[in-house]
């Protein structure tokens, strides 16, 4: 996918999948980048070694890497610690990408219709902001 800065981008994402909502001049159905194994967290257990808890899913975040190829702002949502995972391994693995994340915010499990309204607030605000920013 070409490079094309005025295409925003809202990442809903949980352990199991990532939903992408994209904003230009149509309205697109969110791409979806599914997880791989269960996507359940394991939790600690009493007298069983070690924390209990998976590690970061390195192949899910390299497909939702390649599917935010391209993009311009982006904005992370989500409910739990996916998003900064997720973002942590951006600051590791694709710093160019990372460099592009406007924001990251909590959000629990909103439809379709309330991401394109969150999505079209932020992006107003966050456009406005960079074009009133000094260069």
């Amino acid at each position: 996918m070409l490079m094309n800065t005025h295409i925003h981008a809202v990442v809903w994402l949980d352990h199991r999948e990532a939903k992408i909502f994209t904003f230009n001049a149509d309205v697109e159905p969110p791409t979806v980048v599914a997880a791989g194994g269960t996507g359940h967290h394991l939790q600690h257990k009493a007298n069983v070694p070690g924390s209990g808890h998976q590690g970061v899913d390195k192949a899910f975040f390299d497909r939702l890497v390649a599917a935010l190829e391209g993009y311009g702002a982006i904005l992370l949502a989500g409910p739990g610690n996916a998003k900064l995972e997720f973002r942590n391994f951006l600051d590791e693995q694709a710093p160019a990408l990372a460099k592009r994340i406007s924001a990251v915010q909590t959000l629990d499990h909103p439809d379709d219709a309330e991401m394109l309204a969150l999505g079209r607030r932020f992006f107003r605000a966050d456009d406005r902001m960079r074009s009133a920013a000094p260069r």
